[in-house]
């Protein structure tokens, strides 16, 4: 049949050997055939496209003028949204010869699908199915995915906000360019409610919608012609909303106690539509103009500088902003009507300021200043000015994401963006890191777009790169190095699940939308462009193609394509080809080594935890593959680069070499094993001296091999050799690593109350770190890379109960407690202190009542850890609630309860009782929901909790059964279980 299929698609072809865009909606178009996976699909209908996800006998069905069986009315009942009508112009009639294909290929689907086809009626034209919009009529669009009939190219926005009772008006006005002939417009809409319609000047239309994909349309009588410039204007009435996307409200109380209001934006991805009708999607870009309406008392903010102020009849002042300077897409579009008081700079001919509520100016100095370098950094790195007059960075007091990067307005939560004058680096470092990030997307995101959310790497990887380059160049202090590096780590243990996907991947939904942002986006996306310019050849090969990526397409979208493309023409190596294999498919490679004489030998598979061997797949990598050896291993000048684009390849070295070491400083986004010879060889030099590699090497060999220890390649007798040099460690990423490797396996074993086996963890986690956790002291200290490996040291040592750490944290917090807030404990050992503090039910009620009134955020945020890691149920409907805890705060609440040794079962009943209210706070899909269910499953390792976990979610159906973060949490479990079930034994003898 397969074979038959094929014969069939590619007669087709010989007959129409041409394919239309299905964005392209003009009726005159033809009917066009597309091979897909060996499936006859309808690519383009004129004026009435099809989904691509339609059954392939319906397919066919509409190809011969047929109606599809259980989808006739027939056999439909009466209250279904769906109903068929003919198309305004029939089909062209098909060849003899397509007749004859169509309909074998007819009988064979036919044969294959429980319900069968009608007979074909030769003379009824192509029917196709519309939806019902709200009022009854049809609908005329059946695509997630807008038409491209229409381009909007300005829109003028005007908004009345109303503070009091919650709810706004609007008018937009949307001038737009017909590309193509139609009889429709379509464009966005969610819960707005169109209280009129004009079409150009005086015309009244009927605005029809379709609620399931938020879709609005206007129908004309007669075609709109290709050429015409037209305009809609729609008036229109919301409710301010009350979770965190779109036109939303917010609160917050003053340092007098009083409550205060505001109401802010948030509109990636798919959210402008909630606060205006628009053309939400990237590639419809546009410019506006924004006019806003405010109390007297009250100021706006937008993306743009305030042109001027009006004073309105009814006492309100109106801002209207200056036009958008450059088309931007929708999800850019911000503003802000509230309180705020602001710092400012000039650089570059830009103002950039720094907002927050009235009581925190004091907190907002430090973002000004590493606001104003890193803007600096960018101009002359992008050799493209920031393009704006100002640039606005607004601590938003209720704010679910760490930040957004709209043009000219970049928002964030506080915590993201003030410190206090005597926060520690590594606050700052945090700071530091999403100004970075946003700036960056000033040009990576907003300048240069994505053309589509499948994509979304161009904008998070590159942003997600560049705040860590930028970083070590501008404020090298904050020693970003080993956050790169441990985010990398987090990001190759994501991809090595099944449940993963490519960085480049199709999106066809929105919660599709919504899971793109995740660990693959941002920190592979980044881990890729690391690679990439580590091998170039030449100096700054990178960033020359970088900027010619931005010059080429400044204004306007792109694709992957398109950034291989500018690379390639400028570094004149063949990049598209080497890059391809790591955007197209999920996963990474496991590089093998093995040496015989003076010959080594790499091979490359696929990395793959749910496989016992990973040799299933035929995926192929183009690998550059740098290594290092014991006769010259750490200068970089030592590096040595070997291409591995087939399953294997050789290279020499002498035979004196007694180690080698691959990927050199971890910057290739693979794993190596370097079979048993190769593991004693590094763990021998290791012991002998810790310096022979860089922390970066040693930090990626202990990540390697616990990797492989999972995938069952490496023995725990292997894992223990290596590990037997970390005694003398004293460099915080490898340290980091290993704590982090062995605190898994030890809250597994709490989990699983394997009493015994976690009494024997703790022994052996003591006795490799518990002389450098005694080194520890508990004063000041200045550098970012001692506050981090300070942090994780003895974070672990008061989790395990060493008496030492319980009793200093004790002490210090009696201390500050005393001193009214006059003594200050360093920023890196706060968290330490608050969850030693917590354990003790007097002090857990004076922590809570300090979390009620301090009013510096990143300490105030610890207190919440401190106080969730009682595993106390309160703290989580309080988060729910988000009275006492702002909601924002309760992903970061679940986590931190799920740590402690009953509470994952806690959380795991309240998100099945709350389910509901959870996608209500939050996105299906969104980055809050991913980090809810990994927090409540990734413990799991048993079969009754699989079972649990299974039935849950496969009942939900569209209130997320079909989430990948779902995939990932069963896949974890399982796992999990494999894995324990698997080791138990070995641990009894390894610990």
């Amino acid at each position: 049949i397969e074979t038959f299929l094929n014969m069939i698609e590619n007669s087709m072809f010989e007959e129409e050997p041409d394919v239309v865009d299905l964005a392209k909606d003009s009726s005159a178009f033809p009917v066009l055939y597309e091979p897909r996976s060996s499936r006859l699909l309808v690519r383009g209908l004129g004026e009435n496209d099809l989904d691509e996800d339609e059954e392939d006998c319906e397919s066919s069905a509409r190809l011969l003028g047929m109606s599809f069986m259980n989808r006739s009315s027939a056999h439909r009942s009466n209250s279904s949204p769906y109903t068929r009508q003919a198309p305004p112009r029939s089909c062209p009639r098909p060849s003899a010869r397509t007749m004859v294909v169509c309909v074998l290929f007819l009988v064979i689907v036919c044969s294959m699908t429980m319900t069968g086809c009608r007979k074909p009626n030769k003379t009824s034209p192509m029917e196709t199915i519309f939806p019902l919009s709200t009022s009854g009529e049809l609908f005329p669009w059946v695509e997630y995915r807008l038409p491209h009939s229409i381009s909007p190219l300005s829109y003028d926005l005007t908004l009345n906000p109303n503070l009091n009772n919650m709810t706004f008006t609007g008018r937009s006005v949307i001038n737009m360019s017909v590309l193509h002939n139609t009889k429709r417009i379509v464009l966005h809409s969610a819960n707005l409610n169109i209280t009129k319609a004009t079409f150009k000047v005086r015309h009244y239309v009927t605005v029809l919608e379709y609620k399931p994909r938020q879709q609005i349309a206007v129908n004309f009588l007669e075609e709109l012609k290709a050429g015409q410039y037209c305009v809609l204007t729609l008036d229109y009435s919301a409710n301010l909303s009350h979770t965190y996307d779109g036109f939303y409200n917010s609160s917050y109380t003053d340092k007098d106690g009083k409550k205060r209001v505001l109401a802010a934006t948030q509109f990636e991805p798919l959210y402008a539509r909630k606060a205006f009708p628009c053309f939400d999607e990237p590639s419809f870009k546009a410019t506006f103009l924004i006019k806003i309406s405010r109390k007297p008392d009250y100021m706006t903010l937008s993306n743009m500088p305030k042109a001027k102020t009006t004073q309105l009849p009814n006492g309100l002042m109106e801002d209207e902003f200056e036009r958008t300077t450059f088309n931007m897409s929708t999800y850019l579009v911000a503003f802000i009507v509230g309180d705020f008081t602001s710092i400012s700079q000039n650089v570059s001919d830009t103002l950039v300021s720094v907002y927050s509520v009235p009581e925190k100016k004091e907190h907002t100095d430090y973002a000004l200043d590493a606001g104003v370098k890193l803007l600096e950094f960018y101009n002359n790195f992008c050799e493209i000015n920031y393009p704006f007059k100002k640039l606005d960075l607004v601590a938003i007091p209720d704010f679910l994401a760490g930040a957004m990067e709209n043009w000219g307005l970049i928002t964030f939560r506080e915590t993201s963006l003030l410190v206090g004058k005597q926060s520690s680096p590594l606050e700052k470092q945090v700071v530091a890191s999403v100004i970075a990030h946003e700036l960056a997307h000033q040009w990576f995101g907003n300048l240069v777009t994505m053309r589509w959310w499948n994509d979304l790497w161009l904008n998070e990887g590159f942003a997600t790169y560049m705040q860590y380059y930028s970083l070590q160049t501008v404020l090298p202090n904050l020693e970003i190095g080993n956050l790169f590096l441990a985010v990398r780590f987090r990001a190759l243990d994501k991809d090595a699940l099944n449940s993963s996907h490519a960085v480049s991947t199709e999106v066809n939904s929105p919660s599709q939308v919504e899971e793109m942002f995740d660990s693959v986006s941002y920190e592979k996306g980044a881990s890729i462009l690391l690679m990439l310019n580590a091998s170039l050849p030449g100096e700054h090969q990178f960033r020359k193609g970088i900027i010619q990526y931005l010059k080429q397409f400044s204004g306007s979208n792109a694709d992957t394509n398109d950034l291989w493309n500018s690379l390639t023409e400028v570094s004149h190596q063949n990049v598209s080809e080497m890059m391809r294999s790591w955007t197209s498919q999920k996963g990474f490679p496991l590089v093998t080594v093995s040496r015989q004489g003076d010959q080594v030998t790499l091979t490359q598979e696929h990395f793959l935890l749910t496989s016992d061997y990973a040799t299933h797949t035929s995926s192929l990598w183009n690998i550059p593959v740098t290594y290092v050896n014991d006769n010259c291993s750490v200068a970089p000048e030592c590096r040595q680069v070997f291409n591995l684009m087939t399953k294997s390849g050789t290279f020499k070295m002498a035979e004196s070499v007694k180690w080698l070491k691959i990927n050199y400083r971890n910057t290739g986004f693979y794993i190596v094993h370097y079979g048993d010879e190769g593991w004693t060889a590094l763990g021998d030099a290791l012991s002998e001296n810790v310096n022979v590699l860089t922390p970066e090497d040693r930090a990626s060999l202990i990540h390697n091999i616990f990797a492989l220890s999972r995938l069952g390649r490496v023995s725990f007798l292997q894992v223990n050799n290596l590990l037997n040099y970390i005694s003398n460690e004293t460099d915080t990423s490898p340290v980091t690593e290993a704590l982090l490797q062995l605190s898994n396996i030890y809250q597994l074993l709490c989990k699983r109350q394997e009493h015994s086996l976690v009494a024997r963890m703790k022994n052996y986690i003591m006795h490799h770190f518990g002389s450098l956790m005694e080194k520890q002291t508990w004063g000041e200290e200045e550098s970012v890379s001692n506050q981090e490996l300070r942090s994780v040291l003895l974070e672990t040592a008061c989790h395990l109960k060493e008496g030492n750490c319980t009793q200093q944290a004790k002490a210090l917090f009696k201390s500050y407690v005393e001193s009214n807030g006059t003594l200050r404990i360093p920023g890196d050992l706060q968290q330490a202190v608050f969850n030693v503090a917590a354990q003790s039910n007097e002090d857990w009620e004076t922590l809570r009542d300090l979390y009620s009134h301090v009013t510096f955020d990143a300490e105030k945020r610890k207190m919440l850890r401190g106080l969730a890691s009682t595993q106390d149920a309160w703290i989580l409907h309080a988060g729910l609630k988000g009275d006492v805890i702002q909601t924002q705060e309760l992903p970061l609440v679940i986590s931190t309860v799920c740590s402690g040794f009953t509470g994952y079962l806690f959380v795991w009943d309240f998100i099945q009782e709350n389910w509901d209210s959870l996608i209500e706070k939050f996105p299906v899909g969104s980055f809050a929901i991913q980090s809810i269910i990994k927090s409540a499953t990734s413990q799991f390792s048993t079969q009754a909790h699989l079972d649990q976990v299974t039935s849950f979610f496969s009942g939900l159906k569209e209130r997320g059964s079909q989430m990948r973060s779902v995939q990932e949490a069963l896949e974890t479990i399982r796992l999990n279980q494999r894995w324990m079930d698997k080791n138990l034994v070995v641990l009894q003898n390894w610990l």
